[in-house]
């Protein structure tokens, strides 16, 4: 690993607006390289007035699009395409890192616009994706100006193999376990053996994210647990509307808590008796999971094949039969009543989560922008065919409308 400091540029497509998990990735890494003296800027969709860290560059406020089964915020066209122009001409970064440079974002402007050391990390994991197959065309010739590419699961990797060609190297998402691991527990949200605690945390109104079925299998944990209660963290306003669909008398035992802090969620997870991740697909990592295995707690998860790579094959977490509320219900039932179990799974999952801490995941990285630059003296530039596919999008934007 070389020594030098060295000047990186990262770009996220996705809003610091409302941030998600590859907004908290890029801000993660960011801080990690700059712990390390590397010098790192990021540039990401923001509004003006929106709280961002200091070596975030706001790119202007983002618009809602529906994209891979949730809601991103991105932001395009000709004024984001100068912004990211003047970005790259005062940063002179060593390397310059991508994420998604497919979507239709920042990410993709920055792959038609730079020359130089290009880095692209691939979040995606769908089986089929029509947004990836319009944006091919556009991206195509722009796709071999990257250096090297890294996919944060097997799944991700599979996805860019199949619908873009080419390979990349797995690094995992990071996680700052200690964080997790040192944090206390809240009597708000800790259980007994009479009355346990679950947890789930993600967007109320995403169907993906799996809230439905875990609703579906809360009659069969209240039948067992009379005193349960099932803590929702996330936004979203289809929440309680869900819980006495699925519920009716009993939805008093699930508890909306909104959106929570960073800190309130890692002593959530810490508190609770499972943490239980029921998403139905488009995951292809699942951080949230490292975070609550982190944290100590349980994690029972869908038997997605990114899910079930993160547990270690069902070794550091319970796994169900995907979109199975009476499986999951069963679940439920069998963990919350075996303490053995759960000692067991929690036991091997504080060693897992190890493979995920932020320290080494830097490392792996930090040789992948080694090898991008190697050999490379001048920093990353202007390609002077750039606007060739700013017309293209144009183009064919014009004939969509």
């Amino acid at each position: 690993m070389s020594e030098r400091p060295l000047r990186v540029g990262i770009v996220c497509p996705y809003s610091f607006d409302v941030p998600g998990g590859v907004q908290f990735h890029v801000r993660d890494l960011a801080e990690s390289l700059l712990q390390r003296g590397h010098d790192v800027s990021v540039l990401a969709p923001a509004a003006e007035d929106t709280p961002v860290p200091p070596y975030l560059v706001p790119a202007g406020r983002a618009v809602p699009v529906h994209y891979n089964g949730s809601v991103a915020r991105l932001t395009f066209g000709p004024v984001t395409a100068g912004r990211v122009r003047r970005w790259l001409a005062a940063g002179r970064f060593d390397v310059l890192h991508l994420h998604e440079p497919v979507t239709p974002s920042l990410g993709m402007l920055a792959l038609w616009i730079a020359d130089g050391p290009v880095v692209a990390t691939f979040h995606t994991s769908i089986t089929r994706s029509r947004s990836l197959q319009v944006a091919y065309p556009l991206v195509r010739q722009s796709l071999e100006k990257i250096s090297l590419r890294i996919a944060v699961s097997e799944d991700a990797r599979r996805t860019l193999v199949e619908h873009l060609g080419g390979d990349a190297v797995v690094i995992p998402n990071g996680v700052q376990v200690d964080a997790f691991e040192g944090v206390g527990t809240d009597p708000r949200w800790t259980g007994t053996p009479d009355a346990p605690t679950l947890a789930f945390l993600g967007r109320l109104d995403e169907p993906r994210k799996g809230l439905a079925v875990l609703l579906k299998a809360m009659p069969a944990v209240l039948d067992a647990y009379p005193g349960a209660r099932l803590l929702v963290a996330g936004r979203g306003d289809t929440g309680a509307e869900q819980a006495r669909e699925a519920l009716g008398d009993r939805a008093g035992a699930v508890e909306l808590l909104g959106g929570v802090s960073e800190q309130d969620k890692a002593r959530l997870l810490a508190s609770v008796d499972a943490y239980v991740a029921p998403q139905t697909g488009g995951e292809s990592f699942g951080i949230v999971l490292v975070e609550a295995m982190s944290a100590g707690s349980a994690v029972v998860a869908s038997d997605l094949g990114a899910f079930s790579r993160v547990l270690d094959g069902g070794e550091a977490g319970v796994l169900f039969r995907t979109g199975d509320p009476a499986d999951l219900g069963a679940t439920l039932v069998r963990v919350l009543g075996d303490p053995e179990l759960r000692a067991r799974v929690t036991a091997r999952a504080s060693q897992v989560v190890r493979r995920y801490d932020w320290s080494a995941v830097t490392d792996q990285v930090l040789a992948v922008y080694e090898m991008a630059v190697a050999g490379r003296d001048a920093p990353v530039g202007e390609d002077p065919s750039s606007l060739r596919g700013a017309r293209l999008l144009e183009l064919r934007r014009g004939r969509s409308s």
